[in-house]
């Protein structure tokens, strides 16, 4: 129910962050232009993402002001999401380009997610955080804070003590709010780096926080890795009854960081 509460909430702060601001603002500053550019993008939200005329009318946005960056990242969810990739980026690229602060953490994002650019995320990321002196933000979807997505890039790249050094950094600030997958990650890295009773410690954390199929099978791993068959054959089982029951990870578009497979599971039970 605490989650459900956060989760509530951040949609709402999400939802508040990515609609346009008020185009009266733009007025009180001065700027006529971006306040007329921004009243034509109204129009556009009674039109779905895929339809012509919703495409046409952020055209339309752009001729009355060509640096209006809310437009240009508008059009490009389309593209994102049809697979059209080349366009996505040129129109987020222009988003970024006018206005850094509000679209260098949703580019990046996508560079890993979507693209699996992870120097490109990392850029992107660090890229926000010198230019801004407030909390950074959550990923699109939700999942991860970006300094969380910036030591996954780090990891994935093969450098995994930098990703444990970020994501270690992270959890002991005590602004922080934990997320669901924070503790996973991190027990993973332990794992990988052969800090096997530091991954058991953080896996038990992850448990109390969100528990996944996922966890009992790294657990697992550790506790081989320790020679502790019996909890090793222990925890097999339980992930793989977990599994069978969708307590896994799951994401919508793409796979999460550890995500691993029925398979992968059953593999590891029927080794000799």
């Amino acid at each position: 129910m605490k989650y459900l509460f956060y989760l509530i909430l951040y949609t709402i702060i999400v939802s508040n962050i990515n609609a346009q601001v008020n185009c009266e603002a733009y007025k009180y500053y001065g700027d006529t232009l971006k306040c007329n550019a921004c009243k034509k993008a109204e129009e556009a939200n009674q039109y779905y993402q895929f339809d012509k005329r919703f495409q046409e009318t952020l055209d339309e946005v752009i001729q009355i002001d060509s640096t209006y960056a809310y437009a240009y990242k508008e059009k490009s969810v389309a593209y994102l999401k049809s697979g059209d990739f080349i366009n996505w980026k040129t129109l987020m690229d222009k988003a970024v380009k006018y206005d850094p602060k509000d679209n260098l953490g949703y580019r990046g994002w996508c560079r890993y997610q979507f693209f699996r650019d992870y120097k490109g995320a990392i850029k992107d990321i660090e890229e926000l955080e010198r230019l801004v002196d407030y909390d950074i933000g959550m990923s699109v979807n939700g999942d991860y804070h970006l300094t969380i997505a910036k030591a996954i890039c780090y990891n994935a790249l093969g450098q995994n003590q930098q990703a444990i050094k970020i994501i270690e950094q992270q959890l002991i600030n005590k602004d922080y709010y934990v997320n669901l997958f924070d503790y996973f990650l991190l027990g993973v890295w332990y794992l990988e780096d052969n800090q096997f009773q530091k991954a058991l410690t953080t896996f038990e954390k992850q448990l109390s926080k969100n528990d996944l199929a996922e966890v009992h099978y790294y657990m697992a791993l550790s506790y081989k890795s320790l020679n502790d068959i019996s909890n090793y054959k222990e925890q097999l089982q339980i992930a793989k009854t977990m599994y069978t029951q969708n307590k896994t990870l799951f994401e919508g578009y793409t796979h999460h960081s550890g995500k691993i497979y029925l398979i992968d599971i059953e593999n590891e039970i029927n080794k000799k």
